[in-house]
């Protein structure tokens, strides 16, 4: 016997408790058999001013994260989805790896992580060069880059939003969005990628690439696709861009 609504997979997905735009997304990309179960990673929603305020949201987030991760475990889950970004970029490529390894040898189950998967999908994709948005501030910015370019990929342009605070990443408006996304794009990238997963833009990243015929990729997008195929889930997902659709 299997779970009656999440007999292919259970994911446990991780977010901090500030965010309100993971869970919905993944909602709507989530396919028949798997289901997603969401554990908070409980932080503050302290104001975001300076480089130094965005490392302590950075150190929060490490903090409280086992915590999360165990609650999670109690449902059985078959798979964790970190559905936090700048974490997962934070110091690197190696540092990226190691932050999976320790989750995986602490849950005993495969994990996927948001710059892994935002490298899986260029892999996918055959990108090479990029332009990134993020909501950070200049420091979550340089560790973005660092990753990416550590990946194998050219990071072109890279522009930070600087949020004034976890909660109020997600009122960033989908005018805003799709200006700074268009300021970014060029005939010098491939793709456009957004991170930070609080940024609602997942269903105005598929717009843009329809309308601009290149790869507008937003993370909790590749995040999902990620975790779907690494468990062996190949369905194609529509409305969500290219990335759902055809890999």
């Amino acid at each position: 016997m299997t779970d009656s609504l999440g007999w292919r997979r259970k994911f446990a997905v991780l977010i901090p408790s500030t965010n309100t735009s993971v869970q919905p997304e993944f909602d709507a990309m989530r396919v028949e058999g798997v289901t997603n179960h969401v554990s908070r990673i409980k932080i503050p929603n302290d104001p975001l001013n300076s480089d130094e305020d965005f490392r302590k949201l950075v150190d929060n987030i490490a903090a409280a994260q086992l915590e999360a991760v165990d609650s999670a475990m109690s449902c059985e889950p078959d798979h964790i989805v970190l559905g936090i970004s700048v974490e997962t970029f934070w110091g690197g490529l190696e540092a990226s790896r190691k932050l999976n390894a320790e989750l995986e040898a602490h849950t005993k189950l495969g994990v996927t992580g948001g710059a892994e998967a935002c490298a899986a999908a260029f892999a996918a994709l055959g990108v090479k060069r990029i332009a990134v948005l993020t909501p950070y501030f200049p420091v979550g910015d340089k560790n973005v880059q660092q990753f990416f370019e550590e990946s194998g990929y050219k990071v072109v342009r890279i522009k930070g939003l600087k949020c004034a605070s976890p909660v109020l990443i997600a009122h960033a408006q989908p005018a805003e969005l799709r200006a700074a996304a268009e300021d970014l794009d060029g005939d010098d990238v491939d793709a456009v990628i957004q991170v930070g997963t609080n940024l609602a833009f997942a269903a105005l990243a598929a717009k843009m690439e329809a309308e601009r015929g290149k790869p507008i990729l937003a993370i909790n997008t590749a995040i999902y696709w990620r975790a779907l195929r690494k468990n062996g889930i190949e369905d194609k997902v529509s409305g969500w861009g290219s990335l759902l659709e055809r890999f």
